[in-house]
C-alpha cells in the first residue's frame, strides 16, 4: 500500500508540474505574440502611440473600465497609472449605469477594456461619451467590435490561446491586457518624466517609502558628526570617535574639506606605544568615500554593500562635509 500511495503521489505531482510548465510556456508564447504584433502590426503601434500622446495631452484624468477579468485588469492599470504620475481611477460599468457616470467629463479620457469588445454593459459608457466628448482609448482583440469601432484609439491586441485547456478562463489574454496597461504607464511616466522623487511622494509608506527616502533624510548632522582638524593628535581623535559613537573619525583640511577618516580598522593597523601621541594625519586613510545628501537612501545601502563600509560622510556641493550615515541608520529605516 505504502509504494501505490508514493507511486500515486509522485504521478499526481508530476501531473501538477506539467500543468504548471504548459501554462508558463502558454503565457511565454503570449507575451512574444504580442512583443512580434508591436512590431509587426503598424495599426496596433500607432494606437499605441496614439493613446499615450492622448492621455498624456489630457487636462483630466483617466477613467478605467471593465467587467469579470478585464476589470481587476483596469483597477490594477488605474493604480499603477496613478501611483506613476498620472491621474487616474476605476469605475465599474454598472455604478457608472447609475450615477458614477457624473465624475467623467470631457477633459478626461476614458479606458475601456473587453477582450471580445462586445461587452454589454460598457454600452452605457460609449454613449455617455459619444454625448459629452470624451475620448475613449478601448483594448479589445476584435477590430470589427462595437468596442473598437466606437473608439478614437482602438489598441487591438493579438489573438492568443489562454492557458485554460477549455480555452475559456481569461489566462493569457488577461495578462496582455495586463502588459499593455503596464507600457502604457511607463511610457506615461517617462514622457512626464516623473523622477524618483516624484515617486517617493505617492509611496510614503512600507520597504518602498523607506527606500525612496533620500540620505539627508535619515543623516546624522551638526555636532553629530565626529570631525577633527589636521594637526591633532590621535588622543583627541580616539575621544571624538569614543563619544560619538560611530565609530569613525573625520579629518579635515584648513578650508575644512575631508581629508581623510580614521576608523577602528585605522587604530588596529596602527597599534602601537606611540599612537596617542602621533597626529591624526599619521594615521587616517586617505581619499575616503563619500556620499551625497540627495542620493535615495536604497542607493546608500548598495554603496555600502559593494564597497564594504558601514559609515559613509556626506558632503554638500563643496565637498564640504555635513553629516554622516550609519548602515544601522538605514536598518532602522526598514530600507533592508
Amino acid at each position: 500500500m505504502g509504494l501505490r500511495h508514493a507511486s500515486a503521489d509522485e504521478r499526481r505531482g508530476s501531473a501538477a508540474l506539467e500543468s504548471v510548465g504548459r501554462t508558463l510556456t502558454t503565457a511565454m508564447a503570449g507575451i512574444k505574440a504580442l512583443s512580434d504584433h508591436l512590431a509587426a502590426d503598424a495599426a496596433f503601434a500607432q494606437s499605441m502611440v496614439d493613446a499615450i500622446e492622448r492621455i498624456g495631452e489630457s487636462q483630466g484624468r483617466v477613467v478605467v473600465s471593465g467587467v469579470g477579468k478585464s476589470g481587476h485588469i483596469g483597477r490594477k492599470m488605474a493604480a499603477t497609472m496613478a501611483s506613476t504620475g498620472t491621474s487616474a481611477y476605476f469605475v465599474h460599468p454598472t455604478e457608472a449605469s447609475h450615477g458614477d457616470l457624473g465624475m467623467v467629463t470631457s477633459q478626461d479620457v476614458l479606458i475601456l477594456l473587453s477582450w471580445s469588445g462586445e461587452t454589454a454593459e460598457l454600452a452605457n459608457m460609449l454613449t455617455y461619451a459619444k454625448r459629452f466628448k470624451v475620448p475613449v482609448v478601448s483594448i479589445s482583440s476584435n477590430r470589427d467590435s462595437v468596442l473598437a469601432r466606437n473608439s478614437e484609439v482602438p489598441i487591438v491586441l493579438p489573438k492568443v490561446q489562454e492557458a485554460c485547456p477549455h480555452g475559456l478562463a481569461p489566462t493569457t489574454s488577461a495578462m496582455l491586457q495586463l502588459a499593455v496597461g503596464d507600457a502604457l504607464a511607463i511610457a506615461l511616466l517617462e514622457r512626464r518624466g516623473f523622477s524618483a522623487e516624484d515617486f517617493k511622494t505617492f509611496h510614503p509608506g512600507g520597504k518602498l517609502g523607506a527606500q525612496l527616502r533620500l540620505v539627508r533624510e535619515l543623516a546624522h548632522t551638526g555636532e553629530q558628526v565626529p570631525l577633527l582638524r589636521l594637526g591633532r593628535p590621535m588622543s583627541e581623535a580616539v575621544i571624538e570617535m569614543s563619544s560619538k559613537g560611530f565609530g569613525v573619525v573625520g579629518i579635515v583640511d584648513e578650508a575644512g574639506h575631508l581629508a581623510g577618516v580614521i576608523t577602528d580598522g585605522d587604530l588596529r593597523r596602527h597599534m602601537s606605544g606611540d599612537l596617542l601621541a602621533q597626529t591624526v594625519e599619521a594615521v587616517m586613510s586617505r581619499n575616503p568615500r563619500v556620499i551625497r545628501g540627495d542620493v535615495l537612501a536604497s542607493g546608500a545601502m548598495e554603496f555600502m554593500q559593494d564597497h564594504k563600509v558601514t559609515v559613509l560622510f556626506l558632503v554638500d556641493d563643496e565637498g564640504l562635509p555635513v553629516g554622516i550615515l550609519h548602515i544601522h541608520d538605514l536598518l532602522r529605516a526598514g530600507v533592508a
